[in-house]
């Protein structure tokens, strides 16, 4: 039956405002039906609890009829292991027993039909003893129906996880030993949105996404106001969370308060979000002010991709962990010192480079760690670094697993906002929540997804139940400063088995950006200070190091390549476009063989640069030796290139620029040649053509001479 189900359905998961904007689909060739749950109240089972409430619609979907759709609620033995934990977020089938009897949802539902759900449990007599004992239950949303030309089975379900603080009726009882935990809030943007940054020039978007992520009901936006909301309400709550911002993100939205463009295929164009820019910035730095803040990698850079850019150079990997100085700048407030918080466990590599770049803590997953440190820290063997485990279980839980093969039941987790349910039942597990025996750890340092993706409704659920659990000493505050002030709890070395495929950087965009590496190295090797701009090459390059940083995010995981380097190479040409050779705007005549070439040549950066001219296409013309040229800063003129025409007539040239290590300058100009003269290899090889004519005749002459004396003599 399930096989059956599982070959034609899927089921989505919607859960709006509790759950808001929350879907689940089951990834099944022919899906035919979508249930949409606008609710799931409560959240939290406790002693007052007197219901459980689910509600929502039922859609079908596909193109044949579902007869006696029904729904019931079910729910499976309490969670005593991670696996039993694992089981529920992945959606695998575990053994449960109905709450309810089955709800008719409608007696039919023709193809594109809705019919509302709506199942409510009372929490009482033998429903109540359920939910007895305090634990993490598995609670799942079970939909059966007939589809047409088929039998009955079980179309889809929802598994997901209820945390259950005391049996509904029961007495509540003393807690002791609770776990610390500290939360961090991370605000980083879906993508890099810049497009463009060049020096002394506005910057210029990708597109006006992030105006709106940062206003309304944009992402950005949710996670600031439901923090600011709740942290004023909740003391323990503020206590315990540190905000992780991106430096790249804030930089980004800095410009946009002084007005930025936009790029369209037709031109630049006046970007809308100046006014959102200036509120959101404003709101952010109410929220962190005097708060616990550690920074993110500069658009949350693969650290790993970096050092495989630029193989044995650790700069780029410096370049992202500095970005203290520029949290502080825009955002007001100091970043935990040395503090990073980087995806994924660090390699040997990655880890040498930034104790290099004065990192002393690295936050980080707990599965490569070894020995494993039970929440207290591990300072790695042969370097200062201490890495500090983020629960790999938690934030599993609200990231989202993958799915069970083959397996009916659609784990709400691998959706944005429903995942927070799970977040909430894997944080209560971890606390020790119903469980008796194992090892509980002294701490939690809980870690969303970096670009967790809800409403400000459900952030805010989430934000206050955490509370609530705070309030009911399931878990205790602690601030990450505190956190950092125990010593380790171990020493040991990072398990490193080299890149894991699946979260890596794609080899084509790290080879990209190596080449754009190379190119913009050469351009600022070619690069001279002017002592009037007094600007230094590298600040002119520097948007090509940033860009290489967008282009190595975390952010372009799963995305087309093209769209990592779009930066990189934009900011390369930007710099490249302003060293100019000028299109005539008539025909040039060389007044003779050897007439020097004028070439128009504009700088507009506040460097001088050097470079070299080439002639392509020129199979009429013949320059001197190649050699350096230097342009001065900011200004323009003509340089005569001394050429040698070959060839008289009409034709054509095409001159560029590039620099000596060969980046090309500009785009090449095509030169429409006029020449009267001869070059002097024409005007000897039209002598030496003439010399051979005239002995040619002249042979001819004698022979014919000799040839008429000869029978005059003979007539004679």
């Amino acid at each position: 039956m399930k096989r059956f189900a599982a070959a034609f359905l899927s089921v989505l998961f919607l859960a709006v405002p509790a759950l808001a904007g929350a879907t689940v689909a089951q990834a099944q060739e022919g899906a035919r039906l979508r249930i949409d749950l606008a609710g799931l109240s409560p959240r939290v089972i406790t002693q007052s609890s007197t219901a459980l409430t689910v509600t929502g619609t039922v859609t079908n979907t596909g193109d044949r009829r579902i007869t006696k759709p029904q729904v019931r609620l079910q729910v499976g033995d309490r969670a005593t292991t991670e696996r039993g934990v694992g089981d529920v977020l992945s959606g695998a089938v575990v053994k449960d027993t109905p709450l309810t009897d089955f709800t008719p949802v409608a007696d039919v539902l023709e193809p594109g039909q809705s019919a509302p759900l709506n199942v409510t449990v009372p929490l009482t007599g033998p429903r109540a003893e359920r939910f007895a004992r305090p634990g993490v239950y598995p609670l799942l949303v079970n939909v059966n129906g007939t589809p047409e030309f088929g039998g009955a089975a079980r179309l889809g379900a929802v598994s997901m996880l209820m945390p259950v603080l005391t049996g509904p009726g029961k007495q509540a009882t003393s807690r002791s030993g609770a776990p610390s935990m500290t939360l961090l809030w991370p605000l980083t943007g879906n993508v890099p949105h810049v497009y463009a940054a060049p020096y002394g020039n506005p910057v210029v978007l990708a597109d006006d996404r992030l105006a709106d992520e940062i206003s309304g009901d944009g992402r950005l936006n949710a996670l600031v106001t439901s923090a600011a909301s709740t942290a004023r309400s909740n003391a323990n709550l503020a206590k315990s969370m540190c905000f992780a911002l991106d430096p790249d993100l804030l930089a980004t939205v800095d410009a946009m308060t002084r007005g930025y463009l936009v790029h369209t295929d037709t031109g630049n164009v006046d970007g809308k979000g100046v006014e959102a820019a200036k509120a959101w910035l404003t709101e952010l730095r109410a929220l962190v002010g005097g708060r616990c803040v550690v920074a993110l990698p500069f658009a949350d850079a693969d650290l790993d991709a970096l050092t495989r850019i630029r193989p044995g150079d650790t700069s780029l990997v410096t370049r992202a962990a500095a970005g203290a100085a520029t949290v502080q700048q825009v955002a007001g407030v100091t970043p935990q010192t040395g503090v990073l918080w980087p995806d994924g466990t660090p390699s040997a590599a990655v880890l040498t480079a930034l104790s290099d770049a004065g990192v002393r803590t690295v936050l980080t997953d707990a599965g490569k760690l070894a020995p494993a440190a039970a929440g207290g820290g591990l300072t790695v063997q042969g370097s200062s670094v201490r890495l500090q485990p983020t629960d790999s279980l938690i934030s599993a839980a609200l990231a989202g697993v993958p799915t069970v093969p083959g397996s009916v039941t659609v784990p709400a987790s691998t959706e944005r906002a429903v995942a927070s349910q799970n977040g909430l039942g894997a944080l209560a597990f971890r606390a020790g929540l119903g469980v008796t025996g194992g090892q509980r750890p002294d701490h939690l340092l809980v870690a969303p997804p970096r670009r967790w993706d809800a409403s400000a409704g459900e952030f805010t659920a989430y934000l206050q139940q955490v509370g609530d659990f705070l309030n009911a000493g399931l878990v205790t505050a602690t601030g990450l400063t505190a956190l950092l002030a125990a010593a380790p709890e171990a020493s040991g070395a990072v398990g490193d088995g080299g890149p894991d495929p699946a979260r890596s950087i794609d080899a084509a965009v790290v080879s990209t950006l190596a080449d754009l590496d190379d190119k913009a190295t050469g351009l600022a090797s070619a690069m001279q200070l002017d002592p009037t701009k007094r600007v230094k090459p590298d600040d002119v390059v520097e948007p090509v190091r940033l860009a290489e940083l967008r282009g190595a995010s975390t952010a372009w995981r799963g995305l087309p390549a093209d769209a990592a380097t779009t930066n990189a190479q934009a900011e390369l040409a930007a710099i490249s476009g302003r060293v100019t050779v000028s299109q005539p705007k008539q025909t040039i005549a060389l007044a003779s063989g050897n007439s020097p070439l004028p070439v128009y040549v504009s700088n507009d950066l506040p460097v001088g640069i050097n470079a070299r001219f080439s002639l392509d296409n020129n199979t009429g013309l013949r320059p001197e030796e190649a050699k350096d040229w230097f342009f001065p800063a900011s200004g323009g003129k003509n340089y005569f290139l001394p050429v040698e025409a070959l060839r008289a007539g009409r034709f054509s040239v095409d001159v560029s620029l590039s620099t000596p290590t060969g980046t090309q300058l500009g785009s090449p100009a095509r030169f429409e040649l006029t020449s009267t003269e001869y070059g002097a290899i024409t005007i000897i090889a039209t002598v030496a053509a003439g010399v051979a004519l005239l002995l040619l005749a002249s042979r001819r002459i004698y022979r014919r001479v000799k040839d008429a004396r000869a029978g005059r003599d003979v007539v004679a």
